[in-house]
């Protein structure tokens, strides 16, 4: 497959995403969190190559938290979204001076991820977006409902499309149904410099739940080379009646 034909199966794969499952509606307001990764800066291209494109009419902004670590370099994510003609904004908050005063260095995503979220939450209000847009992929998504299943956290996963806290707010994931595969594919295609860079990475890589469920993940596809799309499919597929949540059993 060539570069170019990867970015058109990713704008169409995303295409397809958003309108199965009514992510982008006329009228829709969009604030993009963008971390500096590939899957966000990606999907910051295709949203704003599907704004220009589709003829249901949406606006568009992006938004970076920049944690003050010295490693994240968020002026390449405002080139990048001024590169796609999309209004960018920064959320800035000193996470280093934070973690230890709330006594969090041995869990920093945890709380990095909550500050984060609210932030962006209190952002899109400001902006008055309906809609906050994420960027895991359908790799993530199968991530999580391995960690809730054998974590016991129940069959859940994150939805492409579900309600928040703020019920003026839906929280949308373009890319639920596109494997990290094809992002990585279509990435080659643009020459773009990541800005997103966490100096707990590489300890995290090593010890955290996501990264050995990764690894699962893989070991399985060596197997079952479709595992993420039949995960997909099983998803898309649930049959509570053959479960044991006995809310949902017809139990004599």
């Amino acid at each position: 497959m060539t570069s170019l034909s990867a970015w058109h199966k990713l704008r169409r794969k995303v295409g397809s995403a958003v309108a199965e499952y009514r992510m982008i509606l006329p009228g829709d307001q969009l604030l993009l969190g963008v971390s500096g990764g590939k899957d966000s800066m990606v999907l910051l291209k295709v949203l704003a190559e599907l704004q220009r494109r589709s003829p249901v009419k949406f606006t568009l902004d992006c938004a970076t938290f920049n944690p003050g670590f010295k490693e994240f370099a968020v002026e390449k994510v405002a080139e990048f979204a001024a590169e796609c003609q999309v209004p960018f904004h920064e959320v800035k908050l000193n996470v280093a001076e934070i973690l230890p005063a709330k006594a969090a260095e041995t869990r920093p995503c945890v709380l990095c991820s909550r500050l984060r979220r609210g932030h962006l939450y209190k952002l899109a209000q400001d902006l008055n977006c309906n809609k906050l847009v994420l960027a895991q992929h359908l790799d993530d998504i199968a991530i999580s409902l391995l960690i809730g299943l054998c974590r016991g956290q129940g069959l859940t996963t994150m939805g492409p499309n579900v309600p928040t806290q703020y019920p003026e707010i839906r929280v949308i994931r373009p890319f639920a149904t596109t494997p990290e595969a094809d992002i990585i594919a279509a990435a080659t295609t643009l020459a773009m410099q990541f800005g997103g860079r966490c100096p707990y990475s590489e300890e995290l890589q090593e010890n955290g739940d996501r990264a050995y469920f990764k690894g699962v993940l893989a070991d399985l596809s060596k197997r079952i080379p479709q595992i993420r799309e039949l995960m997909l499919r099983s998803m898309s597929d649930v049959r509570p009646g053959y479960l044991l949540d006995k809310k949902f059993l017809d139990l004599p």
